[in-house]
């Protein structure tokens, strides 16, 4: 607590003397908003000081809260309007307490308040100051994406045909990536970068899209995409043992193609034939009802 200029501290007495005077409450985080209230619904006059811009603290940034689940939002936003409507709190943000004197009951604190620039009381939220700031940083314009490699000549006659028939918009992003993946088999990383050159995209936007489909992939896949269902109707039907097989056959791990670049070996949840269980699909070729010395045979169909 401290003691202010409207509540004067009363004279020394042999008995220890009532805590008077305004409350100082340090933070204000959801905790320090919700002392606040009750120390104003008390009586007493608050000064809710925070060293940030905003008041709210963690929970304004937070989506949930824990153990219930509750909004975050939905909890604190209240609380936020009533604080500030409480003519009985005054709210000091970007200060901080440099100097702090007395006893318990009685102190005196010293709250330094860093300038804003702009006048709190007139200030409608309308942006302009961000622009006329004399310490802010002059905004640069972004240099347009420059592609680290050239794309070769095929990849070049491949990406025009493509935005010639989807469009250059960045809506036709999908369809261009299908087209790349299904000519080259994977996604290039300079046909990526001269795509993104192209559309003025980012790099990093084309490569969530690329990188969060199955159907794509960022690296060189075989001639032939074996693909080995995993579904509970294939699995308990044996299609892990058939997946055995296949890595022994071939010689390489899920995910991994062989040495001469012929398979490419891919897990996959359902392929949509559970009444054929266990099933393998080869580029697209469903073969069902599989059994482990069928599989040397069928890999020798792929050439």
């Amino acid at each position: 607590m401290i003691a202010d200029k409207r509540s004067p501290l009363p004279a020394a007495s042999s008995e220890r003397a009532m805590p008077c005077g305004s409350v100082l409450v340090c933070g204000a985080g959801i905790a320090g908003i919700q002392a606040s209230l009750d120390l104003s619904a008390a009586g007493f006059h608050v000064y809710l000081v925070e060293q940030s811009p905003t008041i709210g603290g963690a929970m304004a940034r937070l989506d949930k809260t824990f153990p219930t689940g509750d909004c975050a939002t939905c909890t604190i936003s209240p609380k936020l309007v009533a604080c500030m409507r409480d003519l009985n709190i005054d709210v000091l943000t970007m200060a901080d307490v440099v100097k702090l004197d007395g006893e318990a009951g009685h102190f005196q604190a010293q709250v330094q308040v860093r300038p804003r620039s702009v006048d709190a009381d007139k200030c409608t939220g309308c942006g302009d100051c961000i622009e006329h700031c004399p310490v802010r940083n002059v905004p640069q314009a972004v240099e347009p994406f420059q592609p680290s490699m050239p794309a070769d000549a095929a990849q070049t006659a491949l990406l025009d045909a493509s935005l010639a028939r989807h469009g250059a918009e960045a809506s036709a992003l999908i369809p261009i990536l299908q087209d790349i993946n299904e000519e080259c088999g994977y996604l290039p990383r300079t046909a990526l970068e001269a795509l993104a050159a192209k559309l003025s995209c980012p790099l990093a936007e084309i490569l969530r899209v690329a990188s969060f489909y199955n159907a794509f992939s960022l690296k060189p896949v075989g001639r032939h995409i074996v693909e080995v269902c995993l579904g509970t109707a294939c699995f308990v039907r044996g299609s892990g043992m058939l997946l055995e097989r296949l890595t022994d056959e071939l010689g390489i791990a899920v995910g991994g193609t062989d040495k001469d670049k012929r398979f490419t070996l891919r897990t996959v949840r359902c392929i949509g034939c559970c009444a054929l269980a266990p099933a393998m699909r080869i580029d697209g070729v469903t073969f069902g009802k599989m059994k482990l010395d069928q599989v040397a045979n069928i890999l020798e169909r792929f050439e």
